[in-house]
């Protein structure tokens, strides 16, 4: 067994590039050489759509909360993409701030800050630790400011 020289993940001997964060192990350098995987490529690009913020916050309110269900939980995915955690998925970040009455919430709020810092550091994107910050407006109920801030960052890997 290899492991990756990125992220450390444990790989079969004939793996040309890392399952987990999409590193190119067989050392080739071509710049013209693009192969997706898993939604990275060899260039150590991450693909996740842009999103207008203020057409999602005004979809959040005319649905009534309905499409920040949405939101939410893509923002999750992309975090997941960006950051090299994959745990918990959207779906299941959303069916836990339900099982625990919304304190879930709360967690991911910060959880999310400190995966877009970790992801910025990786990538080399200008993106503060705003977990503090994210943890306090999620407590005085502003989350829907968290949303922006964290899709402001997620547009950043979308350029």
């Amino acid at each position: 067994m290899k492991t990756c020289p990125k992220c450390g993940v444990e790989l079969a001997e004939e793996s040309k590039f890392c399952n987990a964060c999409g590193a190119n192990l067989d050392g080739s350098t071509e710049a013209t050489q693009t192969t997706i995987i898993n939604n990275y490529n060899v260039n150590n690009n991450v693909y996740v759509t842009k999103r207008d913020i203020v057409i999602t916050v005004i979809l959040s309110l005319v649905t009534c909360g309905i499409y920040g269900i949405y939101w939410m939980i893509t923002m999750t995915d992309d975090a997941n993409k960006v950051s090299g955690n994959n745990t918990p998925s959207g779906v299941m970040a959303f069916i836990y701030g339900l099982i625990t009455c919304g304190i879930y919430f709360i967690y991911w709020n910060y959880k999310m800050g400190k995966k877009m810092y970790q992801a910025g550091k990786s990538y080399g994107k200008d993106i503060a630790d705003n977990s503090v910050i994210y943890l306090v407006l999620s407590l005085l109920g502003f989350s829907i400011i968290n949303y922006c801030l964290i899709q402001s960052d997620l547009n950043k890997f979308a350029e």
